[in-house]
């Protein structure tokens, strides 16, 4: 880039008026070339704030998304982490092991929150770490007043609502479905040819009261669309699902209450710092490895399947792998905006008092006010599960 030729000032008592409103001019153009051509080449940069993708909501109504773009090949960027030594770690409040249990049709899951252990962290209602084999599921079922984050780690699951949605999730897709005022949908595992069972985690989240009794809806989020952010020692991996990491930021906000999920790898040897918003609720759910979580010299250790709790007060998150580890480690990292509402959960059906759980009953039975699409569907994919 040419910078213009630089002015020397004279005194413009030794030109006459002609001359001095002629020199002006001619400086005024150069300058207003310049400044102009400066603008434009600062335009054509790209800006990391184009690929953020809003969902906002208006009187109870939703946006629609703009159309998808063709899928690209996932995003990778190598960052040298952003360490500090005046970053405040939140404290563990609680950590507790996962453990395993039946649900749903011969499925098998881990579940942490909703338990009696931890029965609520809003916004937060559930976190199930599931195992479907083929032959089991989740045949027909309602929701109504939550929203479900559903992440794929091995295999593959099919769903299906009676608003006529129906796809699959592979390994590393997302699907967040709200429920609203009223859904009824199927959950079933693939096929696979080993007969191997289909992995992942879903995570219930509550929705703001002004939201319970929105329309359904389905989006789903594909493994190649997630940045991918690597250290450049290559000891730390960290998927941006919903949120930013070190000024990058997830492609799509598709959820109505505000999360941050992060799905985190780290190598012996390697330690993250990550902040979670104010007023965010904040948990890990350890998936293989061993991390120490804190501030150094007050570390917890945490093995595998455990949900690690959060306190409120502090920046974020810290955590690290023994640079004698056997192995790394892997966990998620979620944080939702806490909400101030009571909670009132029956089962599928979650609203804000009891009398909406009496409704919510009459409702479905007499497929009304949300649930009239009910009244005679049966899923396709549950059909597997008639004997």
């Amino acid at each position: 880039m040419h910078f213009p030729v630089s002015f020397k000032f004279f005194s413009m008592k030794n030109f006459s008026p002609i001359i001095t409103s002629l020199i002006v001019g001619i400086s005024s153009i150069l300058i207003f070339n310049f400044r102009q051509h400066f603008f434009e080449l600062a335009l054509s940069f790209p800006s990391t704030s184009n690929i953020l993708q809003t969902i906002k909501i208006i009187n109870n109504t939703t946006t629609t998304l703009p159309q998808q773009q063709e899928e690209q090949p996932p995003i990778i960027t190598t960052i040298t982490p952003k360490m500090s030594t005046k970053f405040i770690p939140r404290a563990i409040r609680q950590t507790l092991l996962a453990l395993e249990q039946s649900e749903g049709a011969g499925a098998r899951v881990r579940r942490s929150i909703g338990t009696p252990s931890l029965r609520n962290l809003t916004p937060f209602l559930m976190l199930d770490h599931f195992s479907v084999s083929p032959g089991a599921g989740f045949p027909d079922h309602p929701h109504r007043g939550q929203e479900t984050i559903t992440y794929l780690l091995k295999g593959g699951m099919d769903h299906e609502d009676f608003a006529g949605n129906r796809g699959t999730l592979n390994p590393g897709d997302l699907q967040f479905m709200t429920a609203g005022r009223g859904i009824m949908h199927a959950e079933m595992p693939r096929q696979n040819e080993d007969g191997s069972a289909n992995v992942g985690l879903q995570l219930w989240v509550d929705l703001p009261k002004e939201l319970k009794y929105c329309e359904p809806r389905y989006r789903d989020l594909r493994a190649e669309e997630i940045p991918v952010v690597k250290s450049e020692d290559e000891k730390v991996t960290v998927k941006v699902i919903s949120g930013e990491f070190n000024g990058v930021e997830s492609v799509k906000d598709l959820a109505y209450t505000p999360v941050v999920f992060y799905d985190v790898e780290v190598q012996p040897g390697g330690r993250i710092q990550q902040k979670v918003p104010e007023g965010f609720s904040a948990f890990v759910y350890t998936l293989e490895g061993e991390v120490l979580f804190g501030k150094e010299g007050e570390e917890k250790r945490v093995g595998e399947f455990h949900n690690v709790v959060f306190g409120n007060e502090g920046e974020g998150i810290e955590a690290r792998v023994e640079e004698t580890a056997e192995k790394a480690a892997r966990f998620v990292l979620i944080g939702g905006k806490r909400l101030d509402q009571p909670v009132v959960q029956y089962g599928p059906f979650v609203v804000n008092s009891q009398d909406e759980v009496y409704q919510t009953f009459v409702d479905y039975e007499s497929h009304s006010n949300g649930f009239e699409r009910a009244k005679g569907w049966k899923s396709e994919i549950g059909k597997s599960m008639v004997h």
